[in-house]
């Protein structure tokens, strides 16, 4: 055998077809095309839909080329069977006469592509655009796969070091807050007994453990927030921005606070968790205030079939830069002499959202203030006017901040 003959061997593409046609000299046509057009055919015919089944469930072919009218079936009847076998198989067919407005019909229906007996000359191009295309779907969905594998996997991680994260920081409450009381306890009756190295160490341990039991609290939190149990509900974003004040009416009279708030949506959700979503935002908007007294603004916007609802301050703002980390487990952008606290507040209120299935962000400027919004799903289009502007008085008043209508 010759190089050329070697070479023209090496460059042929192996076929299995399976041929749906009732004429036998026609399906001897096609396949010497196939031959003729540089393919290595291996072929089987068939002529009624049982022998075409079983023929699918013996092994599977590369491709189907099917006749369209096979007296008492069609080769689209081919097509649903590959269907009803959940089969990825191109089918390709083959008529003697096929009008414009039927063809376009079959290719509406999944067929791959079509070609008329007095021009099988274009069959080993049709077929080896079907075969292409039938590699990027595979392609496809072998990626698909990967990246659903990926995702699971991701989660599976993801709950393992949460589930961790919660056992360890549950776990060590104890023995932390057995050194904060016994480094306190230290502090409390060696004052001035030692020398000044000595109180500096003192005070530095106990520093360090109040801190350490702060921050695995903050972590304990954290974990909770997506470990406990999701109901949702009718939750009245009134109500829970009221709760939410109660809980920080101290910071608030200590800044001078005033928050606004009127008409916010009934949402479904977890009445519990996006207390603490408005909790957190307002108590952020109180802590990091700028010169003037703390005016937060709580407002909320239909879109598409849910609630986006912004609170809005005049604080110091976020720089563009740290607009998405601010929402980073233990991120802080400022040291603890200047704020405290650990830059838990955000990651918890990111996870409450993405569990209620909507997303948090800021717009924000240095300086200029900052505006959270996040989406809920609604669970009614009707308003509350149960609602009203919270004015906190000066820091120094006793009574209780007012509901003005």
């Amino acid at each position: 055998m010759t190089p050329k003959a070697n070479q023209t061997t090496a460059s042929r593409t192996g076929l299995q077809v399976l041929l749906v046609e009732d004429t036998a000299a026609d399906a001897e046509l096609i396949l010497r095309e196939l031959r003729r057009g540089g393919f290595e055919v291996t072929g089987e015919v068939v002529q009624a839909p049982e022998a075409f089944r079983r023929r699918l469930r013996a092994s599977v072919p590369d491709l189907v080329l099917a006749d369209y009218n096979l007296g008492q079936w069609s080769g689209m009847e081919a097509l649903d069977i590959l269907r009803e076998e959940d089969l990825d198989v191109p089918l390709i067919l083959v008529s003697g006469a096929l009008g414009d407005v039927a063809a376009v019909e079959c290719i509406k229906r999944g067929a791959t592509d079509y070609v008329l007996k007095d021009n099988l000359a274009r069959l080993p191009i049709s077929i080896r655009r079907a075969l292409q295309e039938k590699g990027l779907r595979q392609g496809r969905r072998r990626a698909e796969e990967e990246v659903a594998r990926k995702a699971a996997e991701l989660a599976r991680s993801n709950t393992e070091l949460e589930q961790f994260a919660y056992v360890a920081s549950h776990d060590l409450q104890e023995p932390l807050r057995m050194v904060a009381a016994y480094t306190q306890l230290l502090a409390e009756r060696y004052h001035g007994k030692l020398d000044a190295q000595a109180d500096k160490y003192i005070h530095y341990a106990v520093d360090g453990a109040l801190r350490m039991q702060t921050l695995i609290q903050d972590l304990l939190a954290f974990s909770r927030a997506g470990r406990t149990g999701l109901k949702m509900e009718a939750a009245d974003c009134n109500l829970l921005v009221k709760d939410a004040l109660q809980n920080l009416i101290a910071a608030a009279r200590e800044g001078g606070a005033i928050v606004k708030f009127r008409d916010l949506p009934v949402v479904l959700g977890n009445a519990a968790q996006l207390r603490q979503v408005f909790q957190n935002l307002i108590g952020n908007a109180i802590k990091f205030r700028g010169p003037k007294p703390p005016i937060v603004q709580i407002t909320a916007e239909p879109i598409d079939g849910a609630w986006v609802l912004s609170v809005a301050d005049n604080g110091i703002g976020i720089a563009a830069e740290h607009a998405e980390s601010v929402f980073v487990v233990f991120q802080r952008l400022h040291t603890r002499t200047e704020y405290s606290g650990n830059g838990i507040g955000l990651a918890i209120c990111k996870k409450i959202i993405e569990r209620h299935g909507g997303r948090i962000w800021v717009e924000s400027a240095e300086n200029q203030g900052a505006t959270f919004k996040f989406t809920l799903p609604a669970k009614e289009p009707a308003l509350n006017p149960d609602a009203g502007t919270v004015g906190v008085e000066r820091p120094d008043a006793q009574q209780t901040p007012s509901l003005v209508g």
